[in-house]
């Protein structure tokens, strides 16, 4: 769950608290994904090892919280992103289009007399991650390709070392990327309703309790199983063009689901075993889940036509025969 880190505009001075999902919810997005892998992806992310893994390594962007004020305050507002109903940061800049840096988004908040640590910078989280791990993959590749043709005993014990460090790296990343992308199919993570509607004008009466934990955590745990989750998963589809515009696609649609959420809280639908809350936290897991695996897939094909290493060598290069080892191993 998210501490407010404003009182309507004004930042609270103490270290904020941003979870979203409790650590069943994120299990669900990460396994979930990974098992409705396609088998284009490598047989090591496939099995029922990192399956579980990828479900554990989901939940660290919150279990490191707490390490420090600085680690904390660094990180905290990476979780979330604050729109209102007009799709503006905090009433002021509009979240569209999104900067193509996080220091142009930053010019773009303190313009305004805000920054991200106030308005949030969640698609810059979502966006890393995919970057890093189509990265990750591209590393994959190559040490593979290359380990298959080495001839030298000791270059090829150090290229299959560091095929299994990549393996672990993949996990880590993935990890990372499935808490990110789980945040941004939580509706409170993307509004600054973000835990009841809070010192807005309240027309229609909606709840101002906390209620972003309770829903996340206790109710998800209590009522959402995993099964019926990944029977709501949507077809494979993944990201086509640039990852930025996915993301902020992918961020505004869960925007949407603001309104509907304070509508069925009104309603009664969060109250235990309400088959209508049920309903609408699977829906909304199985959107987290549908997205990571499909960033997973872009992030695996665009790794192909990447570059590895130093000097930088193409992975298409390394594919077709080339020896990349001193690029991989590094000359410096």
């Amino acid at each position: 769950m998210k501490a407010p880190l404003i009182a309507a505009l004004v930042v609270a001075l103490a270290p904020a608290q941003a979870l979203a999902w409790g650590s069943m919810g994120h299990r669900i997005v990460g396994e979930s994904a990974m098992q409705a892998l396609p088998e284009e992806i490598p047989a090591f992310l496939r099995n029922p090892a990192a399956v579980r893994d990828v479900g554990e390594l989901s939940r660290e962007q919150d279990r490191s919280k707490g390490a420090g004020r600085i680690h904390d305050h660094n990180r905290d507002a990476g979780h979330f992103l604050d729109l209102d109903e007009d799709g503006k940061l905090l009433g002021g800049p509009s979240f569209l289009p999104l900067p193509s840096t996080r220091a142009d988004y930053e010019k773009g908040l303190q313009a305004a007399g805000l920054d991200s640590w106030k308005a949030g910078y969640l698609p810059y989280s979502i966006i890393d991650q995919h970057q890093q791990l189509t990265k990750d993959f591209a590393y994959w590749r190559a040490v593979k390709a290359a380990a298959a043709r080495e001839k030298n005993p000791q270059r090829l014990a150090w290229l299959k070392r560091d095929q299994v460090r990549r393996e672990a790296q993949i996990l880590q990343t993935i990890g990372a990327l499935s808490h990110f992308v789980g945040d941004g199919a939580q509706p409170l993570h993307v509004t600054v309703h973000y835990n009841g509607w809070g010192e807005f004008p309240n027309p229609k009466g909606y709840t101002t309790a906390r209620v972003h934990g309770p829903f996340e955590s206790e109710f998800v745990f209590n009522n959402i199983k995993p099964a019926a989750v990944r029977a709501k998963m949507s077809p494979l589809k993944p990201t086509e063009g640039a990852i930025e515009k996915r993301t902020v696609e992918y961020l505004s649609s869960t925007a949407t689901e603001v309104i509907p959420f304070y509508e069925l809280e009104k309603a009664g639908g969060l109250t235990p075993g309400d088959a209508r809350g049920v309903a609408f936290a699977t829906q909304q897991l199985a959107i987290g889940a549908s997205e990571l695996r499909d960033m997973i897939v872009s992030a695996w094909r665009g790794s192909a036509n990447a570059t590895v290493g130093w000097p930088v060598v193409r992975v298409q290069d390394v594919l077709a025969g080339k020896d990349p080892y001193d690029n991989l191993y590094g000359k410096d």
